[in-house]
């Protein structure tokens, strides 16, 4: 993970001083053009967003499979009033709230959260939970720098909002905790978004649960990366 978290730092340095020079070439422009007509365009375009919310926002991306986000698309437009419950802030968020009439967002993160804040509308919320240090946690994380926080606030947090989640998003921390929340509070219609489950540290959860829930696992082109990834959609059996 170590090595993983070094290789994107990386990547996004070298992406954005690439942007900085196309950008002053007139090229980003026309890259712009073409990302509005071709979902192979709008990767590209999205390669030198890494790192970089307020670039990707303008985008109007989250940063899944592009696969399961015309999938939660299709999905939210069928539902007028669907509330959001979401682990893990980000341009996500931003394009959540145009489709729901309510998100709830989690948020570990102080600097990221100090980012978030400004971009965000009225009909959502982001609940700052910072890990707490514990060199033995209840709930901890595999994230490389993570293994000495305790994450329990953090998964918990969905118990002090009520209700039922049309939709539930799982792109941070602890993401096998969150399964275990998540399933409990998903309206009997509902979907869960699980990002990241070509992970093998992740695959016990979804087994755990694969009785209950259909699973649609989207593999494929993702936002910002120059590598396939695998974002898993469940649903609840209907038989």
């Amino acid at each position: 993970m170590a090595l993983t978290h070094l290789l994107l730092r990386g990547w996004a340095s070298l992406v954005h001083t690439a942007r900085r020079v196309l950008q002053r070439l007139g090229l980003l422009r026309w890259i712009d053009q073409w990302a509005q007509s071709s979902r192979i365009g709008l990767w590209v375009r999205s390669l030198f967003s890494l790192y970089d919310v307020e670039d990707f926002v303008r985008l109007d991306l989250p940063w899944w499979t592009f696969d399961s986000i015309s999938h939660v698309d299709h999905f939210l437009a069928e539902r007028t009033n669907a509330r959001v419950f979401e682990w893990g802030s980000g341009a996500s968020t931003i394009w959540l709230e145009k489709c729901a009439v309510s998100v709830v967002s989690v948020e570990y993160d102080s600097q990221w959260l100090a980012l978030m804040k400004p971009l965000v509308g009225r009909n959502t919320k982001i609940i700052h939970t910072p890990a707490q240090p514990n060199t033995n946690p209840s709930i901890g994380s595999q994230m490389w720098g993570h293994k000495d926080l305790d994450y329990r606030d953090y998964v918990d947090a969905i118990d002090h909002v009520d209700g039922q989640f049309d939709l539930i998003v799982i792109d941070g921390r602890a993401r096998s905790a969150c399964l275990e929340k998540a399933v409990e509070r998903l309206a009997p219609e509902g979907m869960v978004v699980f990002d990241n489950t070509n992970r093998r540290r992740y695959r016990a959860a979804l087994v755990a649960v694969r009785e209950t829930f259909e699973d649609t696992v989207t593999t494929g082109l993702t936002p910002s990366l120059p590598w396939s990834t695998q974002t898993t959609l469940l649903r609840k059996n209907r038989g």
